[in-house]
Order: structure tokens, then C-alpha cells, then sequence
């Protein structure tokens, strides 16, 4: 059994109430990822949930997938492993060390194996896997960070989360959608269902040449070669969406459109993972005042990029965003005993 019979809790789209929000006109809202599991959190149940289902239909007994000493996905396709009855094995980025995020995985009862730096970087290469599927023949790999277009179309089912709670903001519409992207698997699945109706705006974690670009492209002509679309969408606006609330929206993935409509910044501050003074203070006082939780990863980052580009004035006056808590949490706890002992 690899995946739950219940249906998925929903998210929920919550107001944000920040002064430099009001003081520029722009309204935004932030989609509760983080609180849809207590483990398998954020965008990955949504990234897990088609690998796993390939999983299931290919009957294989359980699946393999690689992640760093900190890694959300391995952490929640662990969790998802003790939790359904399905066997994990974890391919390690470097050598081994004790972290809370690998103590969890082998609480979880994940198989670890540490591949170093050199080991790890081959994982692009085309053989990579002919040895591991030689020694887990009964399991099915899954890609790193839970990517590939089975990721992605899991994530777009994220839109449908928002637009169903619309009406608790009194909005009837939206601009954009803005979000952290460490792969950019969660943002193409935006942009498929969105095809072409709202900008999906990724701030991401990687500086520019890390291979979110690439990725995206990569699984949004996956999706074209496989549904043929024939049409593209027009993503021209005249004006935000504040004044026109009349029209309901369609959460249809059309097979008709060309997805397109989205655009990447960086947010990386110099390079994945690296934190500074004026990025954790920020978290600090946005999660005090705001009582959200931040890590300094992901949504942290996502969340100092929208201020750095309203307070410059490069959002419209009257602009409505989504802005999407992707999760990972869990991944903040080493950053944190880091601070207590320094």
C-alpha cells in the first residue's frame, strides 16, 4: 500500500497583514502547505504522490531515491515509507554524519548509503543507475526531490487548493503566484494547471546555472510531447485583478494549452543554503509577527525576495498574489542547534 486512502487535508490560504503589503497596495495571501501532515509536509505529498502510485502499479515493494544530510524529500518519503508499509532506501549526498534529518530517516527505517561529493554528482550520468537497479530490483527509483513531470503534475493539483478558498478572502481572482523553487518541479505543476491564466513567479533557492532552468523546461516539454497540445495561452493583462471579481474560475489542466507564464529570480544569496544577518533577522521578526514558521532555505528566502520586490515598487498598486509555504521545516532544526552552540 503505497499511498493514503483518505484524501489529503486541505490547505489552508490565509491573509498576510505585513506593513510594507498594505503601505504598497498589494494584497497577498499565503497557501498553508506546511500544515497539510506533520512528516510527509509541504509540497511533497504532492511531489510523492504520482511516483508512488508508478510504484504501486509497477509492483514494486518499495523505491529508492537520493537527497542530501538534510534532505525534505528523503525525509517524507521516509516518513510515507514506515507510515503505508513500503520499503526506502536513501542514496546520501557526502559522508556520513549525524543529523536530526538522518536520524529521522533511520528512525523511519530508511536504507542509507553515502556516495560522497564525486559519487553524488554522477548521479546525472546515464548509467547511475544500472547498479542500484541491479541491487534493489524489486524497488522503483524515484528522482531527486521527488522531480520529473510525475512530481510535477502531483503539484498541480496545489492551484485548486487556492482557488477553492478564494471566496474566504473575498477575491474572486489572482495576479500571480509566488513561491520558493529548489528544482522547480513544484513550480512547473503551477504552471500546467495555470496554463497561461496567472504568472507563476519562482524565487529561487540555487543561483542562476544550478539547473532549475533547465528542469523546468525539461518536464513542461515532457508534458507537450505527451498531451500534443496544439494551442498557447495569451498571458497579456491590462490591469490586477482587484476590481474584477466577477468571474469564477476553471482549475482544469487543458491538454489544449501550451504552458507558459512563468518567470525565475534569484533569491539564493549567494548560493544554496547560505544564510546571512539581515536574511535570519528577517525570519526572525516575520515569523514573530506574522506566527508562521520560516526556515532560512526555502520560504524564508521566497518571502525577502516579494519584499525586496514590493518595497522597490516593481509590484503594482492593487496586485493579488498567492504566495505558497512549500514546507520543509523539518530541515530548519540544524540551523537552529547550529545558533545555540556558537
Amino acid at each position: 500500500m503505497f499511498t493514503p486512502s483518505s484524501p489529503l487535508p486541505p490547505a489552508p490560504l490565509q491573509p498576510l497583514h505585513f506593513d510594507w503589503l498594505q503601505a504598497a497596495g498589494v494584497q497577498a495571501a499565503i497557501l498553508r502547505l506546511d500544515l497539510v501532515d506533520p512528516l510527509i509536509t509541504g509540497n511533497k505529498w504532492f511531489k510523492l504522490k504520482h511516483h508512488l502510485a508508478a510504484a504501486e502499479r509497477a509492483g514494486a515493494r518499495g523505491v529508492i531515491s537520493l537527497g542530501g544530510a538534510h534532505s525534505n524529500h528523503l525525509h517524507a518519503l521516509a516518513a510515507a515509507g514506515k507510515r503505508f508499509g513500503f520499503a526506502t532506501v536513501g542514496l546520501v549526498r557526502g559522508h556520513a554524519v549525524e543529523t536530526p534529518t538522518v536520524l529521522d530517516l533511520q528512525a523511519f527505517g530508511m536504507e542509507l548509503h553515502w556516495l560522497g561529493y564525486a559519487g553524488y554528482r554522477a548521479r546525472h550520468d546515464a548509467d547511475f543507475w544500472v547498479p542500484w537497479r541491479e541491487r534493489y530490483p524489486h524497488l522503483l527509483p524515484v528522482p531527486e526531490g521527488g522531480g520529473g513531470l510525475n512530481g510535477a503534475v502531483g503539484c498541480a493539483e496545489i492551484v485548486e487548493q487556492a482557488r477553492s478558498q478564494l471566496g474566504n478572502l473575498r477575491w474572486g481572482d489572482y495576479d500571480a503566484w509566488w513561491l520558493a523553487c529548489g528544482t522547480g518541479t513544484t513550480l512547473a505543476g503551477l504552471v500546467l494547471a495555470e496554463a497561461g491564466q496567472h504568472e507563476v513567479i519562482g524565487a529561487m533557492a540555487v543561483p542562476e546555472g544550478h539547473g532549475v532552468e533547465g528542469n523546468v523546461e525539461d518536464i513542461l516539454a515532457s508534458f507537450a510531447s505527451k498531451l500534443a497540445p496544439t494551442g498557447a495561452a495569451s498571458l497579456s493583462k491590462s490591469s490586477t485583478v482587484a476590481q474584477r471579481d466577477q468571474q469564477p474560475l476553471n482549475a482544469t489542466l487543458p491538454a489544449s494549452c501550451k504552458p507558459q507564464g512563468y518567470r525565475l529570480l534569484d533569491a539564493s544569496r549567494g548560493g544554496f543554503a547560505k544564510t546571512d544577518a539581515a536574511l535570519l533577522d528577517f525570519i526572525a521578526r516575520h515569523g514573530a509577527e506574522s506566527g508562521i514558521p520560516l526556515e532560512p532555505l526555502y520560504t524564508g528566502k521566497a518571502l525577502l525576495a516579494l519584499h525586496e520586490e514590493v518595497i522597490s515598487g516593481r509590484i503594482a498598486n492593487g496586485t493579488r498574489l498567492i504566495f505558497l509555504h512549500t514546507g520543509g521545516l523539518q530541515g530548519k532544526r540544524t540551523f537552529e542547534s547550529a545558533r545555540e552552540y556558537r
